[in-house]
């Protein structure tokens, strides 16, 4: 038993020498390849579209052609498990992706994406860009504005008209979602993307001026503007003079200012940013493509499922004016990144 003992010591220490060679062999390994590894892009500026028509460049232009030919033209598709589409970097920091239509597909992707170890977004700004409808008494087709609220269209209860009391609201909130169903944007950050993008000069059609005189309204027979408002987030793609009012209702139930565009995700996105980076970097730019009713002359139904020609048109022209607005704060925030990293810089009067 004497002459087992030693060898059996002898043996451990060996066994324990070899493993501790391997164990700091592969340490070292991992340390040569996080040396090699690249670092993760740091991102200033991520801009989110929703769908693009067929390809990034070259055919049609959707929500995201023409930021990635002004942005992305020249960079390299960076794939992101669980995301919808690829994102897209440039040198300078400003990175995008398709995310998907709709709140849980584009919410998904976004959450993908900020979670990346690829991409540092610590102090990234981020723009939800897209097409929506806007009320006749607020908007036209090919205004583009900024969200100062966004709102849940969909938390809360709803009922059938003919089960309430004639005229009276279909809808109330659910108590319980108030951080859920609706986000102030930073009032700083609106009012900074209002006053750099104002004035700048939009495009429009002969087409869609010619559908804008079907319409009553003032709003709606204007020329096409940059302004700011509420930005209405629905799965359901609400229509009609009834449901544009019960929009209004939820807006002011909300404390919110006046509802100007409808939309399909931008709430959701701001859930999900809320919870990783917080909100006060978040900005929402909606273009009008429709408007979220028909004239006093048409129906719903018949406003929603239209004749050969009976389009507003100005979709061309729409996505152009997003893309314009848009950049002119892109570009702002890159330039002078040293202002703005560290957060919204103060707005001078």
């Amino acid at each position: 038993m004497a002459s087992y003992l030693p060898r059996f010591s002898f043996g451990v220490l060996r066994a324990t020498a070899l493993a501790a060679a391997v164990l700091a062999a592969a340490a070292g390994g991992a340390h040569a390849q996080d040396a090699g590894a690249a670092k993760p892009v740091a991102v200033k500026v991520f801009v989110g579209a929703m769908f693009e028509i067929g390809k990034n460049t070259g055919d049609r232009a959707g929500e995201f052609q023409l930021w990635f030919e002004r942005y992305w033209k020249d960079a390299k598709p960076i794939t992101v498990p669980g995301a919808l589409n690829p994102v897209f970097c440039n040198a300078d920091g400003v990175c995008g992706s398709v995310l998907g239509m709709g709140k849980v597909n584009s919410s998904a992707s976004v959450q993908a994406i900020v979670l990346n170890p690829q991409f540092d977004f610590s102090k990234a700004y981020y723009v939800i860009s897209g097409v929506a409808g806007t009320p006749p008494s607020r908007g036209t087709i090919g205004d583009v504005t900024w969200g100062s609220w966004l709102v849940d269209y969909d938390l809360g209860h709803r009922w059938a008209p003919e089960e309430g009391k004639p005229g009276e609201p279909v809808f109330m909130p659910r108590k319980g979602y108030e951080n859920y169903r609706r986000f102030q944007l930073n009032p700083s950050l609106v009012q900074w993307a209002l006053r750099l993008s104002r004035d700048t000069q939009l495009q429009d059609s002969e087409s869609a001026r010619r559908y804008r005189l079907r319409y009553p309204d003032p709003q709606a027979r204007r020329a096409p503007h940059v302004g700011v408002g509420t930005h209405m987030t629905g799965d359901t793609f609400f229509h009609g003079p009834g449901l544009s009012k019960e929009a209004q209702y939820i807006a002011k139930s909300y404390g919110a200012d006046d509802y100007v565009a409808t939309e399909m995700e931008a709430a959701a996105i701001a859930l999900v940013l809320a919870r990783s980076h917080g909100t006060d970097r978040i900005m929402s730019l909606r273009g009008a493509v429709n408007f979220d009713q028909g004239n006093p002359n048409e129906t719903t139904l018949a406003h929603l499922d239209p004749a050969p020609g009976e389009t507003a048109g100005g979709f061309a022209e729409t996505v152009a004016n997003i893309t314009q607005v848009g950049s002119v704060v892109v570009d702002t925030i890159v330039r002078d990144w040293a202002s703005w990293q560290n957060g919204v810089p103060a707005l001078q009067q």
